[in-house]
């Protein structure tokens, strides 16, 4: 019956990830061993449950009537897990999480890390990287987002804190070109910028009435890594606008300088949890969620 069960919850994924090869990256097995899976299921039945050519397979009438039923069936087994666990408050499983690049290995990692260390059931997977991943396409469990997280009815989320941003330069650069007396004087001087996909991101700025000003920013070093727009400022290249929890140190010793501090220091940016919407939330899921609203805030110092 185990293996029964497991071939089931294989079908299940390869009926959703729309074939084989999607689903064996889904669940770390090779497409041979989920072909294998959805053929034995189809031995023990009787019936074909996929129509197969050499690139894609596509649920037969009977595969479709049964996956329906078994997608009814797993989602109450996991509902009942779920309540278990719950009721356990036991933390485990896999947590399977994507983070930012620099904001995830300098504040995120240490708050789930600690979570791991006092939940030795739990098993930690975080992915690094500024790319937006589809969670439910992915198998992602948790991810962590900086900005807009958009309208979605696949998703759920979770403010975790606000990070405040801050323009910087290195005390060289401002002996040698001066220091900006507004926003308005940045155009005149050489910037830093994050640039993606060959366009630069718009720095983003309070006005008087409460709203943003938006600038685009023209620089001839466009960086797509903020650690690495941190060490170009440190180098003496130019004006950065860059969240306070990667300079603070900086700024702190001398090695930058914080500008028009008066004019940037109400800008925040939202960082959000968001997870794929479900009946129920897993324990671990909810105990990194709740790690990070109460312990992120304090290691950002934002």
């Amino acid at each position: 019956m185990p293996e029964f069960l497991d071939d089931i919850a294989v079908f299940v994924e390869a009926a959703e990830a729309g074939g084989f090869s999607s689903a064996a990256a889904r669940l770390h097995l090779t497409r041979s061993a989920v072909g294998k899976a959805v053929a034995r299921l189809e031995a023990r039945l009787g019936v074909r449950l996929f129509h197969r050519t050499t690139r894609q397979q596509s649920l037969t009438d009977d595969g479709e009537a049964f996956f329906d039923h078994c997608r009814r069936g797993l989602a109450e087994i996991r509902a009942g897990r779920v309540l278990i666990e719950t009721g356990r408050r036991v933390v485990s499983g896999r947590l399977r999480i994507s983070v930012p690049l620099s904001f995830g290995r300098r504040c995120v990692a240490p708050v789930l890390l600690a979570l791991a260390r006092r939940h030795t059931d739990l098993s930690l997977e975080i992915d690094f990287s500024d790319r937006p991943v589809d969670l439910v396409e992915e198998g992602f469990d948790l991810a962590v987002r900086s900005g807009s997280v958009g309208d979605s009815d696949a998703l759920m989320a979770r403010l975790l804190m606000r990070q405040r941003m801050m323009l910087v330069a290195a005390p060289d650069y401002l002996a040698r070109r001066g220091a900006p007396a507004g926003l308005d004087d940045l155009a005149v001087h050489d910037c830093i910028v994050y640039r993606r996909q060959g366009r630069n991101e718009r720095w983003r700025f309070p006005d008087a009435s409460g709203g943003l000003r938006e600038m685009v920013i023209e620089s001839r070093i466009g960086l797509d890594d903020i650690e690495t727009i941190a060490e170009a400022a440190l180098s003496g290249f130019g004006i950065a606008y860059l969240p306070c929890w990667l300079v603070r140190s900086s700024v702190g010793e001398g090695r930058l300088v914080g500008l028009l501090a008066a004019t940037t220091e109400g800008r925040r940016t939202d960082i959000h949890a968001v997870w794929p919407r479900a009946p129920y939330l897993p324990t671990r899921v909810r105990a990194a969620i709740d790690a990070l609203v109460a312990e992120l805030p304090g290691v950002a110092l934002a």
